[in-house]
């Protein structure tokens, strides 16, 4: 979703919904890496049911990663993706349904926005060898020194786009990857995995909505099912809202911002390709072992948690004295909405709303203020009231001069700050005064001529006039003198030049500025600006329809680059009546031909690639060599409006009339729509009843026996090229080998079919338990500059792990620091009084409940919170042990503790110890010690 911030702004508002995931890792044992049992309990200590997989969030870093060394081939990207499922389902252990989705042929609203993706991507790369060509002829010319360039094909991550031979190797790819783990793996072996690949038209996202919006109306469907989607987009939070299902989480990467990454250049670290000078590696490691490694963290994943996020919008959202019920789903369903205001990848936001200004905190008070004269909420199962919209739409529309103007005061501020900021570190880095003459500072062997003679008085005269007129500089006006004794220009500074902005929307005139430079033409224009209000409603009833039903039209697109502003929405009520009925898709290659740019051609057939190059082409003017990008009062180039031209659905398909005769077998074939596949292992109660249908033989759909897998409902198909029990299937990775003993079986399945005008409801379904609320008092005022202390899975009891003082004692005597007591452990007096042990507790402990306070390890599940039970000293009684070896050791410490204590506060490593009242207070370590005093302990009073 084309919300960058948003994620950042939800996650400090609502710093709660967030939580760490606790990962078992695998281990090794004789050199042998022992597998991850995933069939015990889940060590975040809550078990999913159904796992979802958006599958182009992990194709991407998969193939061609930021932070890493790229895989070598396409052999090593596959692999690299079963790494990164394994990973996942480590972490989830989905019991139920592994849903794996790739983005098939996107609707025509969205391809707009993969259009520009991808000729940006395009545009990106051949300015960036032009950049690398360019500055390394500069380097050299300096001296500098650069390695040699490597003759790599640079991998284009445009392949990733439905019809293209890459997506039909992957489809194959996890084929094999699915029947091997059903086969092999304890934990898959109850699944039910459904893969729907690019062959499928839809996005991904919107293919896991359409799966659990069918099944949720399905009378067999378990309405306390725990979903688990994995993607990093905002709009899963959006979607995942939209289903109204009490248990959803969502699973991301944690982003961690400012990752270091290499020069394209040198390939070292710490500096961009502008800032490259050519200075030779240093040394990795004593023999240079470490030359070709990039130091990286593993990445580490969070689960957004949205009954969490209910919460805090049932708290924000609840209104009193209202003149209709109040309905929490139905205002969640008004706040998904207002959401798309702020941007989506549909519509461009509109000019006034900014979510960094905290756009949706104030559409949320102007819906708050405004609903009790609306009569009702703005939306309904995913239909818009119109009428209500436009109330809001004019509040915001009053506020936007102001608006403007404060964005201005902010950005003045925020340019202010950093030029001052720059200034200081600029100050910082290089000495106030450098002497010259005989005290100048020179190279080894720097002095092959005399140089002049100058007094020491005159030159310590200089240092202090200079260090003065440093002093002056940063507390005086910005035209001080420089170094040289003349007045520095006003324009001669350090900050970076500004773009050009001719709409100037903090001045008087800005609606006429922007009208004529954004869409040429004068803002007297009325019926122009209807039109483009007009699409903007059309366009924001579409995303909600496709949010909450499904695809309403394939065909139906935003046609501006720009949105209007708040103020003229007026008299849209009757602007929206239907869309267009019974719409298709694109096909995959024709997709290809409306998305990709000339350069990425070489993925089409050769005869439709001329259509993209041929001067005489009907459509040449679809692939602009160059293309403008509006930066629209934005910093950066990924943040402007790419000025490409839209396609003309007619023009394109008239045009490839001429060239559909020429396409293979094996091309009409990638240019087909298929279908989801749906996978279970020879154990799956289903497994019996499938094969049956392929000895039969039937070519007609059968309905799905709810009863046999989970009360999931659809229609089968055989499968034209299946994967059956006890027939070997040939690996397509030369990596990885053949799958000999397969024990997993594939069938065609199609999601329950609805009508045309059925209405999907979105409510709580009955029988569906809220899950317990997480949130505290305290929860509510913490603010999001306070202390923050990340949880560790779903157990908001887990106690951190940490050292009270007597573990450091102990740790202080079993270290090897040298001396008399270096390796003997603790005495047994601090066995005695009031001292804590940790997390050893009796009751955890004996039953075999103790649980390990790192995330690396198993636990077993509990429910409900826990409160650490007392210490019972007479529980470990020492004779538990009983070997001559402990007693030895006993004695030792005693005896070795004696000693200490007559030696008294004078001897190396020695200590006194008092206590105050019940609780060990330590009055002084001697410094002789060489660690630290022990921090305060923290536990349960």
């Amino acid at each position: 979703m084309g919300v960058p911030a948003f994620f950042r702004w939800l996650s400090r508002k609502y710093s709660s919904i967030i939580v760490h995931c606790v990962e078992e890792k695998s281990k090794e044992c004789n050199g042998v890496r022992v597998p991850i049992d995933t069939t015990k309990p889940n060590p975040n200590e809550v078990e999913f049911d159904n796992l979802y997989l958006d599958m182009n969030g992990i194709i991407h870093p998969c193939t061609h990663p930021e932070d890493k060394p790229a895989p070598k081939n396409e052999d090593e990207m596959m692999v690299a993706i079963f790494e990164y499922i394994d990973r996942l389902f480590n972490i989830v252990r989905p019991r139920r349904v592994l849903y794996m989705a790739i983005d098939g042929v996107a609707p025509r609203a969205k391809m707009n926005q993969q259009r520009s993706r991808r000729f940006r991507a395009s545009k990106e790369g051949v300015e960036l060898v032009e950049e690398k060509q360019k500055m390394r002829e500069e380097v050299i010319q300096r001296g500098g020194y650069l390695p040699p360039e490597e003759i790599k094909e640079r991998f284009d991550s445009n392949c990733i786009t439905p019809g293209t031979e890459f997506m039909d190797n992957l489809a194959k790819c996890l084929r094999y990857y699915v029947a091997d783990r059903l086969s092999n793996d304890p934990g898959w072996r109850s699944l039910t995995v459904i893969l729907s690949d690019a062959s499928v038209p839809g996005e991904g996202e919107h293919k896991i909505m359409d799966y659990i919006r069918r099944q949720r109306a399905q009378p067999n469907h378990d309405p306390n099912t725990h979903h688990c989607l994995c993607g990093a987009d905002a709009d899963l939070i959006m979607l995942g809202l939209a289903t109204h299902e009490p248990n959803f989480t969502i699973i991301r990467e944690e982003f961690k911002p400012n990752k270091p990454r290499p020069c394209a250049l040198c390939g070292q670290v710490g500096h961009e390709i502008k800032e490259c000078q050519g200075v030779a590696r240093e040394k990795q490691g004593e023999h240079d072992q470490f030359a070709d490694t990039i130091p990286v963290s593993e990445q580490e994943f969070i689960f957004i948690r949205l009954s969490v996020l209910r919460e805090y919008l049932e708290r924000e959202l609840t209104m009193a004295s209202l003149p209709f019920p109040f309905d929490f789903e139905r205002s969640v369903d008004d706040w998904v909405f207002m959401c798309f205001f702020v941007g989506n990848d549909f519509l461009p936001h509109l000019p006034s709303l900014e979510i960094r200004e905290g756009a949706i905190d104030r559409l949320v008070k102007i819906y708050k203020d405004v609903v009790h004269n609306t009569g009702g909420y703005i939306t309904e199962n995913g239909f818009v009231n119109l009428e209500r919209v436009e109330l809001i739409m004019q509040a915001v529309g009053v506020a936007e001069d102001n608006i403007f103007k404060k964005r201005k005061e902010d950005d003045e501020n925020f340019k202010r700050r950093m030029k001052d900021k720059k200034k200081r570190m600029k100050a910082e880095q290089r000495p106030s005064f450098m002497t010259t003459g005989q005290f100048a500072p020179h190279a080894l062997g720097g002095r092959d001529r005399p140089q002049a003679v100058h007094n020491a008085r005159h030159t310590a005269f200089d240092m202090r006039m200079q260090g003065r007129d440093q002093q002056n500089k940063s507390a005086g006006p910005s035209d001080a003198l420089d170094g040289k004794g003349t007045k520095r220009k006003a324009d001669d500074s350090d900050s970076e030049p500004e773009p050009e902005d001719n709409v100037r929307l903090w001045e008087e005139g800005w609606k006429q500025r922007y009208y004529k430079t954004k869409f040429d033409v004068d803002v007297t224009d009325e019926a122009f600006r209807r039109k483009v209000v007009k699409s903007y409603v059309e366009g924001l009833c579409w995303v909600l329809r496709y949010y909450y039903q499904g695809c309403a039209s394939w065909k139906w697109f935003f046609p501006f680059h720009y949105a209007p502003f708040a103020s003229d929405f007026k008299d849209i009520k009757e602007m929206f009546t239907e869309f267009e009925k019974d719409t298709q898709p694109f096909k995959p290659l024709e997709q290809l031909m409306g998305v990709f740019p000339a350069a990425s051609g070489n993925f089409l057939p050769e005869t439709w690639r001329t259509l993209m190059s041929d001067p005489d082409s009907s459509i040449i003017d679809f692939y602009p060599d160059d293309f403008a990008i509006d930066l629209n009062g934005k910093k950066y180039a990924w943040q402007g409006v790419a000025l490409l031209p839209f396609v003309d659905e007619r023009r394109l398909r008239a045009a490839l009339e001429g060239v559909y005769p020429d396409l293979s077998t094996e091309e009409i074939k990638r240019n087909s729509l298929g279908s989801d596949v749906l996978f279970v292992g020879k154990s799956h109660p289903l497994c019996d009843f499938l094969q049956e249908l392929y000895s039969a033989g039937s070519r007609e759909g059968t309905a799905m026996p709810p009863e046999l897998c989970h009360g999931i409902q659809g229609t089968l198909n055989l499968d034209e090229d299946p994967i059956l029990p006890d027939k070997p299937v040939e690996s397509p990775v030369p990596l990885l080998r053949d799958l000999a003993q397969n024990m997993a079986i594939g069938i065609q399945f199609k999601d329950p079919h609805f009508e045309v005008e059925f209405v999907f409801k979105a409510v709580v379904l009955p029988g569906a338990k809220m899950p317990s609320k997480v949130l505290k008092p305290g929860d509510w005022e913490r603010s999001s500059h306070g202390p923050w202390r990340p949880q560790l899975g779903f157990n908001p009891n887990r106690q951190p792990a940490h050292l009270d003082q007597s573990a450091f004692r102990a740790l202080g005597h079993s270290m090897n620091r040298g001396g008399q007591y270096s390796n003997a452990p603790p005495p047994s007096n601090y066995n005695q009084g009031n001292y804590h042990r940790g997390n050893f507790h009796q009751g955890n402990y004996q039953q075999g409940n103790y649980r390990p306070q790192h995330g690396g390890h198993m636990q077993p599940y509990q429910t409900g919170p826990r409160q650490p039970p007392p210490f019972n000293t007479q529980a470990y009684p020492r004779q538990q042990y009983g070997q001559h070896g402990w007693n030895r050791a006993m004695q030792s410490q005693a005896g070795a503790y004696q000693q200490n204590q007559q030696r008294g506060p004078g001897g190396g490593g020695s200590y006194q110890h008092q206590r105050d009242g019940s609780r060990g207070q330590q009055q002084g370590y001697n410094s002789a010690r060489s660690y630290p005093l022990p921090p305060p302990e923290r536990r349960w009073n």
